[in-house]
């Protein structure tokens, strides 16, 4: 059952830190891995990959084949399209359209979507100071990601549309998973999520596996994705959940454009300019803020 005031005294210690660090440098690079991806591969495609990478991933370790009850099962049909599949499939065919870099910027809003959400699904209005450490965050976003935007980065209606409704679905998602992360460790339900998601995607799939280039790179980048991105990015996720709540969960996501930046800077001989250096300082201090306990 959900709990009201779930994340109120919950602790955000330095496992909890940890965590977070380990999803953010995850997700962070997984814009990257996408770009990647679908210069050889099409958009239908990447989802079904991706769940099965991280399917298999996740059923290779022995904790995630314990039992779960036949009554879950339809919420992990609905999990498996609307967390997973859909999404999946929402961000690769975005990015034909829309700068990872943007992209990048476009998911850390996902703390702001997650407690709206939330403060809608629960019934419960958040408190000011949550209110103001999630828009202090994404200050820091916006921040981080603006140079790359005013180098010409692009970005049209319809793409920004489709990560608004990957963003969206990840929030519903998180609500509708977490009374089976309350009672099922999350490699558990993961596993099962991403197999439901994989066959949910295999039609589209598997139709477009035909079109497919298939290069080392873009195997390897898939199977990374997979692997990492979605098998053990989303089990520290629902670790992450399970003790600090939904919007505290959201934390590693203001760094995913720092993360982005870094790798551009380090991979891509890319420059950073002293306005994102500013934004990553808004960044930890928004990550920082979001934290703490709400303090009811």
């Amino acid at each position: 059952m959900q709990r009201p005031n779930a994340d109120t005294n919950l602790r955000f210690g330095a496992a909890e830190w940890i965590i977070a660090a380990a999803m953010a440098l995850t997700w962070g690079a997984s814009f990257l891995l996408i770009d990647v991806i679908i210069r050889d591969a099409p958009t239908l495609f990447v989802p079904f990959g991706r769940a099965c990478f991280g399917a298999l991933a996740l059923w290779c370790m022995p904790a995630s084949r314990a039992r779960m009850a036949r009554a879950h099962w339809p919420r992990l049909v609905l999990l498996g399209m609307v967390w997973m599949a859909l999404p999946f499939w929402l961000f690769p065919l975005a990015e034909r359209t829309v700068a990872s870099s943007i992209a990048g910027m476009m998911n850390g809003a996902l703390p702001v979507v997650v407690t709206a959400v939330t403060a809608v699904w629960l019934r419960q209005r958040p408190s000011l100071a949550r209110i103001v450490a999630v828009l202090v965050g994404f200050a820091g976003i916006v921040l981080v990601a603006l140079p790359s935007v005013r180098d010409g980065s692009s970005a049209d209606a319809p793409g920004i549309g489709m990560l608004v409704g990957a963003i969206l679905c990840y929030a519903v998602g998180l609500n509708v998973a977490r009374p089976l992360l309350d009672a099922y460790p999350p490699i558990v339900v993961l596993a099962r999520v991403l197999t439901i998601a994989a066959l949910w995607s295999a039609p589209t799939g598997l139709a477009a596996a035909a079109d497919v280039r298939w290069t080392w790179q873009m195997l390897a980048s898939l199977a990374t994705l997979g692997a990492l991105g979605s098998g053990l990015a989303f089990v520290l996720f629902g670790s992450l959940l399970r003790r600090t709540g939904p919007v505290r969960a959201m934390v590693p996501t203001y760094f995913t454009p720092v993360v982005g930046t870094v790798l551009g800077v380090a991979l891509n001989d890319e420059h950073i300019r002293v306005l994102s250096l500013a934004g990553m300082g808004v960044v930890i201090l928004g990550a920082w803020l979001t934290s703490r306990p709400d303090g009811r």
